[in-house]
């Protein structure tokens, strides 16, 4: 097993993919109990000998480092979409047949 290595900011984060050019990016949209609370968002960058982590947290309506916006249900409940994630990777990570992966479903 590699190392783990936490990145604190994004930009960091993404001149890492930049460099690396990875196959594939690994996303956890983490909620906390009550939703209203918290939503938070973690990104792995699994390379060979390593892994990399960034973790975001919610400030108001959007995710306070990427921006990603926060949706809100009838109820309340914040939560985040699988489909803002990858958008947002896709338009900040330009990488040819980059995958995407929840997860929850890697």
């Amino acid at each position: 097993m590699g190392r783990t290595i936490r990145v604190k900011s994004w930009e960091e984060f993404k001149a890492l993919v930049l460099e690396k050019k990875p196959k594939s990016i690994v996303y956890v949209i983490a909620q906390s109990i009550p939703a209203k609370n918290l939503t938070g968002l973690k990104l792995i960058l699994p390379v060979e000998g390593a892994q990399y982590i960034f973790t975001d947290s919610a400030k108001g309506d959007k995710l306070r480092r990427t921006g990603i916006p926060i949706q809100t249900d009838k109820k309340g409940n914040h939560f985040l979409t699988d489909d803002d994630v990858k958008n947002f990777l896709r338009t900040q990570l330009p990488i040819d047949n980059l995958k995407i992966f929840s997860y929850w479903t890697a």
